[in-house]
């Protein structure tokens, strides 16, 4: 029998020769799971249980009143909900490649997080479909996606693939606690962190084809589109699990050396580079063509957006600094480069999605009254020239229920779920 203990490149959220027996142990001592966490997540289970709740209410009152009550209109017919969906397919798609890729590859891994980073995937999951349940006006119809699809549709390729991620990331969760019981092989379960890898990548492209290859809207019809939300996905995902580690570190859940969250902050930084050399070029290509793409950078640069463009700039770049400035290294400020770094492709996400709608597309001065548009006798561009979408407080608190929805389904796991490694239960 081959000897794994003296490989260097072998996970080290995995022993091969211990886990039969820690699994016979564990399943001496009654193979309970601990319920864990103490206070601090009884209270965010709580919180956060009541605030979904309220989010509910509130989607209650938008179902019964109509969609009319969102900022929603004719130009930016989709907002804050979608923008969000985006942002939390990054989330989830970061998180688990971050736990994937070490498996995938039998590398070391960052020190037990592995499975602290496939449930705040899960959790980000849960809350982009959310967002796009609560973004349905009739949603006792999503029935029909399946019944009536169309396949040749990328919006129905994201149905399809966002549930198999899922789906995909609840089996790879339970292979790894399997794994650690002895119960599932190490071969198995790279084999299943290879398929969770290529799903993460997929979820996020597919995201991104629903608007690249919209070619009406000039912001949007890039083939640059894709490989930009999987960068975009690395760096929100990397910085969420440096916050999460930290603070599950912080409160006494986890032992995690600072040297793994180190080498979690160099990842960081190389993609907020990479993510940022992607944005160059994009912005690159629309301007100097000087057609028409030069009045989507101008309206990104100095127009109603430049304060979500400049701040992604800035904040990336103050990320990239704490990140690889030795002396920055700290754990404090490695959170915060990681909630930065968040932050930073939260505004990549409003630009996207605001901008992509703000120059408008189509032409119909037909259509146009005074009962319909203030400035109803020129064209639509004029007609909503200056006007930026900006989302109702009913918007506002529903995409906070999503948002807290998230965290207990976050809460819940951490609490009752094995997600420590065993060597620190």
């Amino acid at each position: 029998m081959t000897n794994f203990d003296n490989v260097g490149v072998i996970d080290d959220d995995f022993a091969p020769a211990a886990a039969p027996a820690r699994g016979k142990a564990r399943e001496a001592a009654g193979a309970k799971v601990a319920v864990k966490g103490g206070k601090g997540l009884t209270i965010g289970i709580g919180v956060s249980a009541v605030v979904a709740v309220i989010g509910i209410v509130l989607w209650a009152m938008q179902l019964s009143g109509g969609m009319i009550q969102t900022a929603m209109r004719n130009l930016d017919s989709w907002g804050l909900y979608i923008t969000m969906f985006m942002f939390f397919v990054g989330l989830s798609a970061g998180g688990l490649i971050i736990s994937s890729v070490p498996k995938a590859f039998g590398i070391k891994g960052f020190g037990g997080i592995s499975k602290v980073a496939v449930m705040t995937s899960i959790a980000a999951t849960v809350g982009a479909i959310g967002f796009v349940m609560v973004d349905l006006g009739q949603p006792g119809r999503v029935w029909e996606l399946f019944a009536y699809s169309n396949l040749g549709s990328p919006l129905m390729w994201d149905i399809i693939v966002l549930a198999t991620y899922l789906i995909l990331s609840c089996v790879y969760l339970w292979a790894q606690v399997q794994n650690e019981k002895g119960k599932v092989s190490h071969a198995a379960l790279r084999v299943i962190s290879v398929v969770a890898l290529v799903c993460a990548v997929l979820v996020h492209s597919v995201t991104a084809w629903i608007f690249g290859l919209q070619q009406s809207h000039e912001m949007w019809h890039t083939a640059l589109l894709a490989p930009w939300f999987v960068s975009s996905a690395l760096v929100c995902g990397t910085g969420l699990v440096i916050v999460a580690v930290a603070a599950l570190r912080a409160s006494g859940y986890l032992k995690v050396d600072q040297a793994n969250l180190v080498k979690l902050s160099k990842l960081l930084a190389v993609f907020l580079l990479v993510d940022l050399y992607f944005f160059g070029c994009d912005l690159l290509t629309e301007a100097f063509p000087a057609g028409s793409g030069a009045e989507v950078v101008a309206m990104l640069v100095s127009g109603p957006l430049a304060p979500f463009f400049w701040g992604e700039v800035v904040l990336s770049i103050v990320a990239v600094v704490l990140c690889v400035v030795p002396q920055l290294r700290t754990t404090p400020l490695m959170v915060v480069a990681g909630i930065l770094a968040v932050a930073a492709i939260f505004c990549k996400r409003v630009q996207l999605l605001v901008g992509g709608f703000q120059i408008a597309n189509i032409d119909m001065p037909a259509v146009m009254t005074q009962f319909t548009v203030t400035n109803w006798e020129g064209n639509l561009a004029q007609a909503y020239q200056g006007l930026v979408y900006w989302p109702t407080p009913l918007e506002f608190g529903v995409t906070l229920g999503v948002v807290a929805l998230s965290f207990l389904v976050l809460f819940l796991g951490l609490k009752f779920l094995p997600l420590k490694p065993q060597d620190q239960e």
